[in-house]
């Protein structure tokens, strides 16, 4: 068989299986629509409503489905838990392999949401409401609309939530949500990485960039940072191999230009911080700061190997809205030198003795009192 064959073959093949997938879901949707009528009589009771005449019921089974108005069977008594959420979804549990397993169904039986959580609860702070699925397999966890819309692009890897404050973990970064009536309102973040085995934290407090830069977003320059940092120290290029640039950054090296360097070396990264800088164009810039304390090793004018400790300030400039968009327009220290200690200054001798007393080895005499003939006064 030719490889022409071999592919006209493999393309049938693909096409008969869509094919009996869809025949098969056209016969299981039918088939409900047409044993409606017999399955009323599995309808041993009904239990909650929707508030549009859908109600939850159980068979005689024990398990649950959702008749509407005129007691037709929409979803199927095929659940072991089934209760109604919002959008006409139902939050629908089933025994998979053993195990409850948990996710959403819509009034016609589709499932909106993956049978993978161990439960899915729902939260409401006045006229806001959400759900936290929590997976089956770890701790993490998906938010969701009162809907049963995603509210976040990505899975947490853990939640805290205490009163009105969700916090919410993805690896080394952590968020704080203030939950209200009008929905989230994020008033912390902390992001942390490590730089050449140097371990650093950005706690970010502003509103106003809380407000415009997602946590996605924050995490990537918080990376960036650390690989700017990196590459400085080491001048390898490989640190700045995944960093979109847009081909018109500019990184610089730490002290590039100084001879009298021997050795640079990080020690600790005590201060790290973002914030907004102005722009030429409509593009929103950052900035992310960066003291870097460093120890180095550089000869002194007598060719002698010196140590110096001191803290530099980095700089990394970024532009973007989404983290689709970012680029990294530029990396540099702001100091051209290391602050060198001062030269000591020449001791120079002694000033000369006073002339008036160079020649007198034993102090004046004391005052004598004047001869008065022996006379008392």
């Amino acid at each position: 068989m030719t490889k022409r064959m071999r592919f006209i073959v493999s393309v049938l093949f693909i096409v008969i299986i869509v094919l009996a997938l869809a025949i098969t879901r056209f016969y299981s949707s039918t088939s409900k629509s047409a044993g409606s009528g017999s399955n009323k009589t599995d309808i041993t009771r009904f239990l909650s409503d929707d508030g549009s005449g859908n109600r939850i019921f159980e068979d005689d089974n024990g398990l649950y489905g959702v008749a509407d108005s005129s007691d037709r069977i929409i979803v199927s008594p095929e659940w072991l838990e089934l209760d109604f959420a919002g959008g006409e979804k139902c939050i629908a549990s089933k025994r998979i392999s053993g195990r409850l397993m948990t996710g959403c169904v819509d009034y016609e039986g589709n499932i909106v949401v993956p049978l993978v959580y161990r439960n899915i609860t729902k939260h409401s702070y006045g006229s806001f409401s959400f759900y936290i699925a929590e997976s089956a397999a770890d701790s993490s966890c998906v938010l969701y609309s009162e809907d049963l819309l995603p509210l976040f692009t990505r899975s947490w890897d853990s939640f805290t939530l205490a009163g009105d404050e969700l916090t919410l973990s993805a690896g080394p970064a952590k968020y704080s949500y203030s939950l209200s009536s009008s929905g989230f309102s994020m008033h912390n973040a902390q992001l942390s990485g490590t730089a050449l085995d140097c371990p650093y934290t950005m706690e970010v407090t502003s509103r106003l960039l809380l407000e415009r830069l997602e946590p996605d977003m924050l995490e990537e320059m918080t990376r960036i940072a650390g690989k700017y940092i990196e590459y400085a120290f080491t001048g390898s290029g490989e640190y700045l191999s995944d960093i979109r640039s847009g081909g018109r950054s500019a990184f610089s090296l730490l002290f590039p230009d100084d001879k009298q360097i021997l050795s640079k070396k990080l020690t600790d990264i005590p201060n790290i911080y973002i914030y907004s800088v102005k722009s030429d164009d409509d593009i929103p810039h950052y900035a992310v700061s960066v003291t870097a304390r460093t120890e180095l090793t550089y000869t002194d004018k007598e060719d002698r190997a010196q140590t110096l400790t001191g803290d530099y300030k980095a700089v990394i400039e970024f532009s973007g809205t989404t983290k689709n968009e970012l680029v990294t327009i530029s990396g540099e220290f702001r100091q051209a030198h290391p602050d060198y200690p001062e030269p000591e200054s020449e001791v120079l001798p002694p000033p000369p003795p006073d002339t008036d007393t160079a020649n007198n080895d034993f102090p004046p005499p004391p005052d004598v009192p004047a001869d008065n003939g022996g006379l008392q006064s």
